[in-house]
């Protein structure tokens, strides 16, 4: 099994579920990513517009003034893969050319028309997510027969629509979307047959760190910043079906978790 790379989160947003707001300044979201790789972080993703459950949407020119001038100071202190978190081609276009090397779009670029051009003129790698609505209704009662089944081959049609446009294919990742229009029940059930996913054999990333899913298995964990033993649980399972990216809040924790992990299996191989 090879070790997933850890991505790192570097919210730059006040109402973001888990660390909304922390970020308050420039500074101290360069600084925050900084940390991040040194605690272990293989790639930084930036976020300047929440996708909570419940969240209203941001205009461009706010979500530009949040996140380009983060991307460019971390790509001036640090070389390594910077991920551009957001929905709209613009700020993807923006962020690739301060330094962004991955565009990360939660609607499997699917927000815009030109989405899927702009992706395959940046030439950047693509994380294509799914989610069932959007995030201002999407935990609004929803609903599949095989979630598993139905995540996958949406999430394999947008990968079409991606490549006709002309991304390459080994430019494309998948994420199944963990709590983006999902029950408890639905998010399970995709941790569960995460390896349907691997199985496409396109590079899947995995993101529940911190999530809602945690809480409903221990009602206890109200608080977000309490689910870190919920979160790593996940991690470690995602990497155990073949997830190729972990993304988490909590890099330094995550990241000693699989390298544990990946040295016992190392370990179990050589009996």
């Amino acid at each position: 099994m090879i070790r997933p790379r850890v991505m790192g989160i570097v919210n730059v947003t006040p109402d973001s579920f888990s660390d909304g707001g922390r970020l308050a300044t420039v500074e101290a979201a360069i600084a925050h990513g900084l940390r991040l790789v040194e605690q272990g972080a293989d790639i930084l993703d930036v976020g300047g517009e929440s996708t909570r459950p419940g969240a209203e949407p941001v205009a461009e020119a706010e979500e530009l003034a949040r996140v380009m001038p983060v991307i460019a100071g971390l790509r001036a202190r640090w070389n390594g893969p910077i991920s551009i978190d957001t929905i709209k081609s613009s700020v993807a276009r923006e962020a690739v050319g301060a330094g962004a090397t991955m565009w990360n779009d939660v609607t499997a670029l699917g927000a815009h028309p030109e989405s899927p051009g702009v992706a395959a003129e940046l030439g950047c790698d693509v994380v294509l997510m799914h989610m069932q609505g959007e995030p201002r209704t999407m935990q609004a009662n929803p609903r599949y027969d095989d979630v598993v089944a139905e995540v996958r081959d949406a999430l394999l049609h947008r990968a079409e629509i991606a490549m006709t446009a002309g991304v390459k294919r080994e430019r494309i990742w998948l994420d199944p979307g963990i709590g983006f229009g999902k029950t408890p029940a639905h998010n399970l059930a995709l941790v569960a047959g995460l390896g349907a996913l691997v199985e496409t054999g396109f590079p899947v990333l995995f993101g529940a760190s911190r999530k809602r899913m945690i809480q409903a298995i221990d009602p206890s964990a109200t608080d977000p910043m309490a689910r870190l033993g919920g979160s790593l649980a996940l991690a470690l399972e995602a990497a155990r079906q073949g997830a190729a990216i972990i993304r988490v809040h909590d890099v330094r924790e995550t990241a000693q978790a699989l390298k544990v992990q990946a040295a016992l299996r190392a370990e179990s191989s050589l009996e």
